[in-house]
This record gives C-alpha cells, structure tokens and sequence, in this order.
C-alpha cells in the first residue's frame, strides 16, 4: 500500500510578489485587502493568506505600494502609462506599436497579461533592456482586435478546445460542450471569444460555425476569409434589395447626362475579368486635340445611402480577389450586369473628359455623370498585340475568342495613339519622382476542381501602362479639381506617407550584399536611385526579393480626408475614383464629386475620416486573405512535386533557419537549422547568413541553393524544405 504524499508546507505561492504587484498595477485606482487579493489569486489555506500578507507589509515597507487605509493597499504609481498596438511573436513575446516612442517596446511573453496579437493596449516602461531597447508590462486591454479565430477542434466529453491555426494566439480556447455547434472531433471551425475569467488559463469561447474537414480546398478557403472576418457570401436580403432594383436605361434619366454614347468607347480588362469598371472613350476634334474619356461604372446611381445593400457595401469595403475565386463588395446583379460596361450595352456612368494636345498638356477638363455605349472589349494580350504590331490584327493565339481576327481599324488607331499619350505621361511622372513598381505577381493554372496545374507570371506591359495612366490621370485630376477648391471641402485621398529612414538604411543593408547602393540624400536623388535598383535588379534571379523589400521600405498608403499627397505616385493630389465596383472609397468620391458639382456644401470632416479609416482596415485585412490564399495555393501545388529538385534563392535568414524562394514558381519555404546536419549553424546578424562553427560555410541572403520538399502543410500554410546544397558560381 503506497502512502499518501504530503504537501510540503513550506512551499509558497510562487512568483509572489510579482504577482501582487502585477494585481495592484492593472487596477491602480483601486484599493486590496490580504482577501481580495487571495480570492483573485484562486488560494484560501490560511498558510497562502500568511504569505500574502507578510509580502504586503514587505512591499510596503519598501514603499513599492501604500497601504491607503488599514489593511488596504494600492500600487505606488510612478510610471507613465502609454497606449499601443501589441505585435505577438509566434514565441509569446512580442513588442508595442506606440506613437509615444520611436522604437518598439518589448513585452516579455509573463508581461503579456492576457492581450493577445492586434489588441489595442495601455502599457507602461519599466526597464531597458540590453543596447538600450525599452522593455514593459501590460496593464490593461483598451479593444480586442479580434474575437473570432479560426481552428481545429479537439472534442472531450464535458468540454472542448479549439487549437487555433495562427500560430499568433497563444493559448487554446476552451469551449463548454454545449456551445460546441454540432462539431465533430478535428473539424476545423470558427470560435468566438467570449470571456477569460482572471483565473482561468484559458479564454472561454462558442463555436459560431463549423467550416469543414482540415484539408478540402472549400474549407481552407472558407477558413482564410473567417480568419480575417471576411464574408463568403451575401445575406438574403441583400441580395433581394438587389435583386429588386430598377437597371433599365431610361429616357428620362439619359436626359440628365451628358450622353457620349456616340463617342468611340472601349475596354481593356484581364482575360477572366468579368466586371468592368471602366471604358475610354477617343475623338480627334477639329482644333488638333484628343479628346479622352474616362468612363467609371455610376455604382452610386443604384447604391443609395440608408439602404442594406450600401450598409452591406460600406462593411465589406471591397472586393477581395483570392486564387480561385473573388469575394465582391456587390451582388453579382451589379457587380456583373448593371454596372459592368460590358460591350454594345448602354450604361450609367460617371465620366472625366480631357481635351489634350500631342504633349499631354490638358486644356480643358469635364466632371459628370454620362451615358455611354462600349463599341469593343479587348484583352490585355488583345491590346499589346495592336501596340506591339502597328496593325489591327489580334493573332489566334491572345484572342478572347481563340480565332484571328481584324479589329476596327479607328480603335486600333486609337489604342496606338493613347499608347503613345500614356508613355507621354509616364514619362513626366518619373521625371517628377515617381517610383516604378512592377513586382511580378504569381498566378496559378487551375483545373475544374480549383487544383494548381500550373504557375506562371504576370508582368506588367504596355497595354496595362496605357490603362494604368489613364485612370491615374482620371484619380488626379479630380482630386485636384476638388482639393484646391476654396474654402475647403472634405474629399477621401487616397495618401502615401514619406518612407521611413530606418526602413531605408535597412534595405540599404540588404541590398549592399547584392552589390547594389542608394542615395538618400533627398527626396529626388531617394527616388531615383530606387528605380535604378529596381531597374537593375530586373530579370536576375535576386529580384523578387529586392522588389519585395523595396516595397516593404514604403509606408503604406491609405485613405484618409487629410490631403498629405502620393510619394509614390509624385503627385500632390490622388483619389480613388475609378473602381466604384470593387471599392467603397471611389463610391464616396463619386458621392462627393457630385455634391460638389451640384454647389452642395462640404460635408463633415470626421464622419467620413472615421469611414476611411474603415476602408484601409478593409483593405488590409483583404490583402492578407489574398496573400494566405497564393500561400496555400503554392503549398498544394508543391504536394505534387515532392520527389523534384529547385533552385531558389535564399529570401531570408533567422537564428531558427533559412527561407528559400523558389526561382521557377516563387513558392517559399523554410529550411530548419535542425535539418543542417553537417555542422553547426549560427545565425550572423551583421552579414545576413548563417554559417557553419567548423566548416565555415555560408547560407547567406540572396545565396542560390538546391532544395527539395519535405513537408507540406495545407491547414498551417507551411511548407518546409530539405537544403541539398549551394548552387557554386
């Protein structure tokens, strides 16, 4: 018979004193007796209630807290609180945003008090750390980020936990089973959180939805939208509001547009594109100037404030574009038919003419609402083949239809005009220091059941310039027609901040490892000397990643009603107003534009700060969808090509491993340093490479390698590698 063991009577509560002070700081404003703070800390021996009471006449008498009246004690306040955005490590540490400071301030993952990744907190600075980094505590969670995750339930018999795929929330979150929603053991689910009561270890939570098996393609794609809190589809009586709408063109409302159906109008979209914002229009007049139109889809005919479908428009925000399907900010009833400038159909729409001469300076412009007819819908190949030509002759091979065929020969001189206008006004926009983005975008081959076949590039070319500086000019212009009015009026900028100089010096960093410099002496020679690089760094095998860290270098531009201009773009005024389809934001200045032009007064400044700022979360969270989305793609493409080799590039390096990006697909994954076997590998910081302690090889940033998969891991969107060596020069 084995003899019961006794709890040891001396062993106290650990981490004490911590843990009152902790207690104290968090609720500052208020006052504890030996009990309370017993009762929060779950003890009630009388031995735990003696330890905490010795160590409160112990903090006391080190004047760390005050004790307020008898037997009741407050934490002595002489830090500053401060408030930020927490960003979480995936090794429970992480470090605050703060606009109080220039650095971030760490947390250490016991500081972390219950905040998790995204949550606004208030914090205070206690220490700093080693090379004078500043290190603190959380104290209070000011606004959840998020209450929704995304996970893999495990089922118990009384209760359950949801093991959640961001590798950012650190705890499980259990589930009462009578809030499990139908789940079976491993589905994968959406759970929202609830409560974390203070005693508990974990946040407490309800199953919202049941997603599916881990693995189908459905359920992982439905998983990326819940992650971000992004809808699948739309609620029924959206789409009945829709559905019911007037979407004739009338006589009556035709009279109340410029109608420009005469005019010569056409399009230029992507091959699968299947709604159409816009259209150009071209007339040679008698004077010797081109007259331009842009022609934008006028959502804001049929999107009518107060209604559900608005308020339905207004929380999406906007179109969110996955590999193998798109989630739009309208029901297909708009986003397809009415508003879509599908060719030889009538159509609403709110237009910029432009009068220019051969040098593209305009003499005059006009802002409306139009009705226009399209005459023609080309393919991006479709137009490139007219540019590249000098003919009217689309080749079978980029035609829509698949057969050769002869366009009009006035729209094909059209497109080479306007090609020779926007290379015009390229032109100056670089010459005034606009930066050259062209990062080359990775797209998939899919077959019926949405699986990759195949990935291949898409580049920017002529025809997609000829489109992209014309709504450009649209963008400005109104902009400008609008932002130099007097007195002022409220309108949504679209607005790109200066880079920031740390960010500079570290792609400075990089790059020089490349045996690449920059010049940031000002503005002018900052700008010139990042389109040299990614000039130069066209087509060699670094330039994915140089693109991506020049891109990364950038603030990011955002909505909002204080005009600061586009560093970018080197323009002083920039809008949205070209995508009222897919964007909520050019619906707002197609709504602005219009009051304006009927001598409506400015409206308020704040109530519309407040809705750009919804619209750039939107955005954001939309692009980190996209983004999981060619993750996911790109690992289910490589489960099928496990027993091949790749060359890629080394894309980054961590004291945990490497990253390797492969040169033929720009599929990434990481090579753990516990796989390097052939000797021990640390991480130098100062040359970006790992190197091994005996042999003195060298895994270094943008280093060409061999590698072959190892492990591919569709539910965590990781895909791992085994390194078979350097490629040698």
């Amino acid at each position: 018979m084995t003899k019961k063991k006794k709890r040891n009577p001396k062993k106290g509560i650990s981490n004490l004193t911590n843990t009152i002070l902790s207690i104290l700081k968090k609720e500052r404003n208020q006052a504890f007796n030996y009990k309370q703070i017993a009762a929060k800390l779950g003890v009630n021996d009388a031995s735990s209630r003696n330890q905490i009471i010795k160590t409160l006449a112990k903090l006391a008498g080190k004047q760390e807290i005050e004790q307020v009246e008898r037997g009741k004690f407050k934490a002595i306040v002489t830090a500053e609180y401060y408030t930020g955005i927490l960003d979480l490590s995936a090794k429970g540490s992480g470090y605050i945003i703060s606009d109080e400071f220039e650095e971030d301030v760490f947390i250490a993952s016991n500081n972390i008090n219950k905040a998790l990744n995204g949550d606004e907190v208030e914090f205070y600075v206690y220490k700093r750390r080693k090379r004078g980094k500043m290190e603190g505590e959380i104290t209070n969670i000011i606004k959840r980020e998020k209450n929704e995750y995304v996970g893999v339930i495990q089922m118990h018999e009384k209760y359950a936990f949801v093991i959640a795929d961001s590798n950012k929330m650190y705890k499980d979150i259990f589930v009462p089973i009578n809030k499990t929603y139908k789940a079976e053991d491993g589905d994968k689910v959406l759970v929202k959180l609830e409560d974390w009561p203070e005693k508990a270890d974990s946040p407490y939570g309800k199953v919202v939805q049941v997603l599916g098996k881990p693995g189908d393609h459905n359920t992982e794609i439905h998983a990326i939208l819940a992650e971000y809190g992004l809808p699948h589809e739309f609620p029924h009586e959206v789409e009945e509001f829709a559905n019911q709408l007037n979407t004739s063109i009338t006589k009556e409302e035709i009279a109340k547009r410029r109608d420009m159906r005469k005019d010569l109008t056409f399009t230029i979209d992507p091959k699968d594109a299947k709604d159409f914002d816009d259209a150009l229009s071209f007339e040679v007049l008698d004077t010797g100037l081109y007259e331009i139109g842009i022609h934008i889809a006028d959502v804001s005919h049929y999107l009518q404030e107060g209604t559900v479908l608005d308020d339905e428009a207004y929380e999406r925000a906007t179109s969110v574009y996955l590999v193998d399907r798109v989630v739009p900010m309208l029901p297909e009833v708009l986003s397809n038919k009415a508003c879509s400038l599908r060719p030889h159909e009538e159509k609403y729409t709110f237009s910029a003419v432009f009068q220019m001469n051969d040098k593209c300076e305009i003499k005059n412009e006009w802002f409306g609402r139009t009705v226009t007819y399209s005459d023609a819908r080309y393919a991006y190949e479709e137009a490139q083949a007219i540019i590249e030509s000098k003919i009217n002759e689309i080749p079978k091979e980029v035609s829509l239809t698949g057969k050769a065929y002869k366009t009009d020969q006035k729209l094909a001189d059209a497109i080479l005009k306007m090609d020779e206008l926007a290379k015009i006004m390229r032109s100056k926009r670089m010459q005034s220091g606009a930066i050259s983005f062209d990062k080359v975008e990775v797209k998939f081959n899919l077959d019926e059941e949405a699986n990759p076949v195949g990935v291949f590039f898409k580049t920017s070319k002529d025809a997609n310039k000829l489109i992209e500086e014309f709504m450009l000019l649209a963008n400005r212009k109104v902009s400008e027609f609008i932002g130099k009015k007097e007195p002022k009026k409220t309108f949504v900028y679209r607005t790109h901040d200066e880079p920031d100089d740390s960010k500079l010096a570290n792609l400075q960093g990089i790059v020089s490892k490349f045996g690449y410099k920059l010049n940031f002496k000002d503005r002018k020679t900052t700008s010139a000397s990042l389109n040299n690089l990614l000039k130069e760094v066209n087509g060699k095998k670094e330039q994915n990643l140089v693109d991506t860290l020049a891109i990364r270098s950038m603030s990011k531009a955002e909505y909002t009603t204080n005009n600061i201009g586009h560093y970018g773009l080197a323009f002083d005024y920039y809008s949205h107003f070209t995508s009222p389809i897919r964007r909520y934001p050019d619906v707002m200045a197609h709504r602005l534009l219009q009051e304006y032009l009927d001598g409506g007064k400015s409206v308020n400044e704040d109530a519309y700060e407040e809705k750009c700022q919804h619209s750039s979360n939107m955005e954001n969270l939309a692009t980190k969808a996209e983004r999981d989305s060619i993750k996911y793609m790109q690992i289910k493409f490589m489960q099928d090509h496990k027993d091949e080799e790749f060359v890629g590039v080394i894309s980054g390096v961590t004291d945990w491993g490497i990253y390797v990006e492969i040169i033929s697909n720009k599929c990434e994954g990481m090579v753990s340093v516990r796989d390097m076997k052939d000797d021990h590998y640390v991480f130098d910081q100062d040359v970006y490479a790992l190197v091994g302690r005996e042999s003195k090889i060298m895994y270094q940033l943008g280093d060409e390698v061999v590698v072959k998969v190892k492990n591919t891991d569709l539910v965590k969107k990781h895909l791992d590698f085994n390194l078979i060596g350097k490629v040698e020069n």
